[in-house]
């Protein structure tokens, strides 16, 4: 997604990661979610899913890779494996290098920058492996945080050279390395080999032998009214630089889908937008409004968080609408990792966020079902969390 619009607040020293992971449900629990907060919401527990401390993506648009990395990280625990940081800026790095190659192919026709999609993290590690954390810290010129606006201006600006092929007419063969030198100026060399807990690993063999994900049990789903549903289609987003396609549904499957998920063990990486005046970080909840967010008095938006409020039945025209004239873009994305309910009963989901720990609730904040179909431009899930009448209906 693109760059934050936010500031960000700084999480514990990232060498500690390694050394302080607890299990997501204890963190839960530390963080008093089953409390009222300073705004007049109450939420209760319904279920959580297993996973890893929240981050903080610092001044970079790498949401996507942290929220993806931490879906993974989720995921490595439910099939009983280990609880391992895993390097969300290798797989970023690894994504600017063919995005690179990408721009240059379609002589600059292309979005470039930090931007990306879930579908992203599945596909570089497929192709490149993976490190933990401390592998690949990506924090290589004295920053303790990430920050990537300077590098991105650099690169795109070799890349806008390149295209140019000032050689008569021709490109050079030897362009790439000069963004890869660029790369290991500002996020560090990647290693070939490494060691973690003893033995040493290649980003290949440490796939294979500890994360042991199989990227084809992923599937991402889109829904828009112009595709068929239950096909698939190119998800029509800017920072879709890999013209990857996703399995169009109906809007009343999302939640389904992601009910279903969650319901079995499974958490989810959702892209969205959060531009909405009802999405608040500094709170920690995101709904929809009866009103539309452009008709909201100055009376009323000073009055959305006092409490749950009625939101309205998202139908497949009010997506599309938002989708068609901007009011929905790709702009962040989250990792849902559980269920929760209010005080009157009704239930939202529990989201970690990569903005560090700073708001109402130590990084998370809750979503409502409303705003998660609503809001959407894709999400990535694994396709034994999906409900097996909707795995029939794409002929899976």
């Amino acid at each position: 997604m693109h760059p934050i619009r936010f500031n960000h607040i700084a999480t514990a020293a990232a060498a500690l990661l390694a050394t302080n992971l607890i299990a997501q449900d204890d963190l839960i629990k530390k963080i008093s979610l089953n409390s009222a907060d300073s705004t007049g919401f109450r939420f209760t527990q319904v279920l959580t899913t297993p996973g890893t401390p929240v981050e903080d993506q610092g001044s970079s648009g790498t949401c996507w890779s942290y929220c993806t990395g931490s879906f993974l990280e989720s995921e490595m625990i439910k099939k009983g494996g280990p609880m391992v940081p895993l390097s969300k800026i290798y797989i970023a790095r690894r994504s600017y290098e063919e995005k690179a190659r990408s721009y240059v192919r379609m002589h600059g026709s292309l979005n470039y920058g930090d931007g990306g999609i879930a579908h992203d993290v599945v596909n570089m590690y497929a192709k490149y492996g993976i490190v933990p954390y401390e592998a690949f810290t990506g924090l290589n010129f004295g920053n303790e945080k990430n920050q990537s606006g300077e590098m991105q201006e650099v690169i795109k600006a070799m890349l806008d050279a390149i295209i140019k092929a000032p050689n008569k007419g021709t490109l050079t063969p030897v362009w790439p390395e000069a963004i890869n030198a660029v790369l290991d100026t500002y996020l560090g060399k990647v290693p070939e080999t490494f060691t973690y807990q003893g033995k040493s690993y290649t980003p290949q063999s440490f796939a294979k032998e500890v994360v042991k994900l199989d990227a084809s049990d992923y599937v991402e789903f889109q829904s828009v009214t112009d595709v068929p549903y239950y096909s698939k289609a190119t998800l029509m987003v800017p920072d879709n630089w890999a013209l990857a396609q996703a399995w169009n549904i109906p809007v009343e499957e999302i939640t389904t889908i992601m009910d279903n998920a969650l319901r079995n063990g499974y958490s989810v990486s959702w892209g969205g937008d959060v531009s909405e005046p009802s999405f608040s970080w500094r709170n920690g909840v995101a709904f929809v409004t009866m009103t539309p967010a452009a008709e909201l008095t100055k009376e009323e938006k000073a009055s959305l968080f006092n409490g749950p409020q009625p939101e309205p039945v998202i139908t497949a025209e009010m997506r599309q609408s938002a989708f068609d004239d901007y009011r929905t873009t790709d702009d962040h994305g989250m990792h849902i990792t559980g269920i929760a309910k209010d005080q009157n009963g009704t239930e939202w989901y529990i989201v970690k966020n990569s903005w560090g720990t700073g708001n109402e609730y130590k990084g998370y904040l809750y979503m409502s079902k409303a705003y998660a179909a609503y809001k959407m431009t894709a999400f990535l899930v694994n396709k034994k969390g999906v409900p097996t009448p909707v795995l029939r209906k794409m002929g899976l």
